[in-house]
């Protein structure tokens, strides 16, 4: 299982310790939530930001971004150092044309689904993306309480892309711990993002590695 700490959840007064501690762990991506208080009820990390981050982690940066018309900070994104951009697809007006310009750009493309998005709204754009977002529970706020469907959800996404032939990774975020983690791993997931479970861990090490072997 592929691990993504997400930094939301970091101690930002500690934020150049807090990387350090996920460049010596076994994490394989850095989740970094962007929020414009509009998608998302809450503003969270901006762009002068994460390019600080940039130059300091080892991992690459998976940067989700909660808000309104992401198009508009595509180059922006990729300017910051970012490995994936991952947008949602409540958000885009013309999906298609958002993940082809998120490649143009020479970066790997995501799509997020919030819980109440089905699956099947995937099904004409799956083999044009190289990851796909559950989220498990309401996006904007961290330590929320996973919803359970989002096992199902998965293991139907991962029929999609099985039948499809898509190579799109399956990442899920929201409440992931080791009890969740492994049922989602059994559904079909491929990249957990974690939190409070990683961060808020007395051992962050021994958290991402319980996840790692799921």
């Amino acid at each position: 299982m592929l691990v993504a700490p997400s930094l939301l959840a970091a101690d930002f007064a500690n934020l150049h310790g807090e990387l350090d501690m996920l460049n010596a762990s076994a994490a394989d991506y850095l989740h970094i939530d962007v929020m414009d208080g509009m998608f998302v009820p809450n503003i969270s990390i901006g762009f002068p930001v994460i390019k600080s981050i940039a130059p300091l982690a080892s991992k690459p940066l998976d940067v989700h971004m909660m808000v309104m018309e992401p198009d508009r900070f595509i180059n922006q994104v990729r300017d910051c150092g970012a490995y994936l951009m991952n947008v949602h697809y409540e958000a885009c007006r013309h999906l298609n044309r958002t993940l082809q310009l998120i490649k143009d750009a020479g970066m790997k493309c995501g799509v997020t689904l919030n819980p109440a998005t089905p699956v099947g709204m995937l099904e004409d754009i799956i083999e044009d993306v190289d990851l796909v977002l559950i989220m498990s529970v309401n996006p904007g706020f961290g330590g929320q309480k996973f919803i359970g469907e989002s096992i199902k959800k998965v293991a139907r996404l991962r029929k999609l892309i099985d039948i499809t032939g898509s190579k799109a990774l399956i990442e899920v975020d929201g409440g992931v711990n080791a009890e969740t983690g492994k049922l989602l791993a059994q559904a079909g997931a491929d990249i957990l993002v974690a939190g409070s479970y990683v961060f808020k861990a007395s051992d962050p090490h021994e958290a991402i590695n319980s996840l790692k072997v799921l």
